[in-house]
C-alpha cells in the first residue's frame, strides 16, 4: 500500500538499515569526483596561460582589483563542493560504524548530510551545464597549443609500423629522431624526407602529409579512439 517494491523480512535490520542513504551519497561523491575534473579543466582552460575558453558574462565574476579579469566562479564553487559532498558520504558512515543492532538515536544524523548532498548535487550539476553550454572556444589558440611538432612522434613510429618495422625498432628510431631534434632546435615536423632516411631508410615522401594533427587525430578510429568520425558518432548516441 506505501508503494515499496516488498516487505522487510528483519524487523531490526529495517528500522537500523541506511544503506540506501550510504550508497545515493557514495553515487553523489563519485557524480562530483567527475564533475571537479571537469570544472578543473575549465578553470585551466580559463586562465591567460591557456586562454582556450572565453567566460560568458552571465555565469563568470568580475575582479575586485583587475576590470580586465573574469573569474570562473561556477567552476571553482563546484570543484569546492566536491569536498562537502565527500564530508557527506565520511559523516554518515562514521555514525554508522560504531552503532549496535537497531535503533539508535545516532541516525538522526542521516537527514542533514543525505538532503544537503542530493540540493548540493542537483544545484552544482545544474549551474555546470549551463556554463558548459556558454562557453566560447578559442579554436586558433587550441589549435596553436595543439601545434607542437613533438606531440606527432607517436604517429612517427606508428609509420614504421604501418611498413613492418617491429615496434621496439620503430620506438628507438623516434627516440634517436626525437634526440636530434632536440639537440638541433627543431621539431620532426620541420625534418626533410632525406634527413629522416638517416634514421631509416623506410621513410618515404609521404611521411610529411602523415605528421599533421588533424592526420593524427582522424587516424584513431578505432573503438573508443578520438577521431572526429567516432567522436560525431558518440555525440549522436548521446542526443538519442
Amino acid at each position: 500500500d506505501l508503494g515499496f517494491a516488498r516487505i522487510a523480512e528483519n524487523s531490526i535490520d529495517a528500522i537500523a538499515d541506511r544503506d540506501f542513504a550510504a550508497e545515493l551519497l557514495a553515487a553523489l561523491a563519485i557524480v562530483f569526483a567527475h564533475i571537479s575534473r571537469l570544472a578543473s579543466d575549465v578553470t585551466l582552460w580559463a586562465t591567460s596561460e591557456f586562454g582556450f575558453v572565453v567566460l560568458d558574462d552571465a555565469y563568470s565574476t568580475g575582479s575586485s582589483m583587475m576590470p580586465q579579469k573574469k573569474n570562473p566562479d561556477i567552476a571553482e564553487l563546484v570543484r569546492g563542493k566536491s569536498g562537502r559532498v565527500f564530508g557527506s558520504l565520511m559523516s554518515l558512515l562514521t555514525v554508522l560504524k560504531g552503532l549496535p543492532l537497531a535503533y539508535n538515536s545516532d541516525l538522526q544524523e542521516d537527514k542533514e548530510a543525505l538532503f544537503d548532498a542530493v540540493d548540493t548535487t542537483l544545484a552544482s550539476l545544474e549551474a555546470l551545464t549551463a556554463l558548459m553550454r556558454s562557453l566560447e572556444f578559442d579554436c586558433r589558440r587550441m589549435a596553436s597549443a595543439a601545434s607542437d611538432g613533438f606531440l606527432l612522434a607517436t604517429d612517427i613510429a606508428e609509420y614504421l609500423v604501418a611498413r613492418g618495422v617491429p615496434f621496439r625498432h620503430a620506438h628507438e628510431i623516434t627516440g634517436r629522431i626525437v634526440r636530434w631534434c632536440l639537440d638541433h632546435d627543431t621539431d620532426p615536423t620541420r625534418l626533410s624526407v632525406d634527413r629522416l632516411k638517416r634514421f631509416s631508410n623506410v621513410f618515404e615522401a609521404d611521411i610529411g602529409n602523415t605528421l599533421t594533427v588533424e592526420r593524427a587525430i582522424a587516424r584513431r578510429r578505432a573503438i573508443g579512439g578520438t577521431s572526429g568520425a567516432n567522436l560525431k558518432r558518440r555525440l549522436r548516441k548521446l542526443k538519442r
